[in-house]
């Protein structure tokens, strides 16, 4: 099978069932930006990462797919939708189990410390762009609603990641100082 399809020459894309529609579609920008936070997670998971988060991140990964194969379905009511409550839960269970690692925040912090700290947190940035979009798609169009919820938490665990990272790398937390 060849890479190159020329169907897209014209401006537009294939979703699911046949329907072509143009690439500034919202529902293009969604998927799409949920594909450019998994291509920064393919980034962080180039450093040397303890294995509880390398496990993670893979898993997250795997589940930014789902979620962007779920938003680039424009026909809800004849496919069945592979995001799910479950998947949050599970978001939310990682993050209480990371946060047992960290002191309560007093403050706010800045993005940085370590260089892999750094990088989930601008993978937090383009997360919570993704949002943006999934909203602005919401607006329009009926999505997976999963989806929404899945990436709001999913950008609080990068938070909670970062701090990790930079606490067992020996970095303390930037503080604001305004």
């Amino acid at each position: 099978m060849k890479i190159y399809t020329k169907t897209g020459d014209d401006g537009t894309t294939g979703l699911q069932g046949d329907i072509r529609i143009s690439k500034t579609h919202p529902r293009i920008i969604a998927y799409g930006t949920i594909d450019e936070a998994n291509a920064s997670l393919g980034i962080v998971l180039s450093y040397d990462l303890d294995s509880d988060i390398t496990n993670i991140l893979h898993k997250i990964q795997n589940e930014l797919f789902i979620a962007g194969a779920d938003l680039s379905n424009s026909n809800l009511d004849q496919t069945e939708n592979r995001v799910s409550a479950s998947m949050t839960d599970s978001i939310e269970q990682a993050i209480d189990q990371f946060e047992k690692e960290l002191s309560p925040l007093t403050n706010f912090i800045l993005p940085g410390g370590d260089i892999a700290a750094s990088q989930i947190h601008y993978t937090r940035t383009v997360v919570r762009r993704a949002e943006i979009h999934i909203v602005s798609l919401k607006e329009n169009e009926k999505i997976n609603e999963d989806c929404l919820k899945y990436i709001n938490r999913l950008s609080d665990l990068l938070f909670v990641l970062g701090r990790v990272i930079n606490k067992r790398k020996g970095k303390q937390d930037i503080i604001w100082k305004p």
